[in-house]
């Protein structure tokens, strides 16, 4: 009964780490989108024109929809456990780089992109092989 227990709340830390890094991802998809017109305005950090401060949305969605195909290759290469906590670090260290960024250069969105594009395949995967 014990292993039993051990193993519902190993898969329930599992699904809850993979959820949420599903979460982070998405959410971040869609953030910057919304907080665009205050990011340009006086109270925001960034005063430069809105023109330019959507490359900071494409850059993310560029980023994805290069590393996402080769998400398979690298999981494969390295174990997907391995690449989603990777995946999971990168994604938050340069969530919080963004965050830190004083200057339109300065936003790692294409780092945040690579490792969001690592979490989104490879994260189902890793509970499909925990799993098996």
């Amino acid at each position: 009964m014990h292993s039993d227990t051990k193993t519902k709340a190993n898969n329930f830390r599992i699904t809850a780490a993979v959820a949420s890094a599903r979460f982070m991802q998405n959410m971040d998809g869609t953030i910057v989108a919304t907080v665009l017109p205050t990011m340009n305005d006086g109270a925001g950090s960034l005063c430069v024109d809105p023109v330019h401060l959507s490359s900071a949305i494409t850059a993310y969605l560029v980023a994805l929809t290069v590393f996402i195909p080769a998400s398979g290759w690298v999981a494969e290469r390295f174990g997907a456990r391995r690449l989603f906590m990777w995946a999971i670090a990168t994604f938050t260290l340069a969530s919080i780089a963004c965050a830190a960024a004083a200057s339109l250069p300065q936003l790692t969105r294409i780092v945040q992109g690579l490792g969001g594009a690592m979490m989104v395949p490879v994260g189902p995967l890793t509970l499909i092989l925990f799993r098996a």
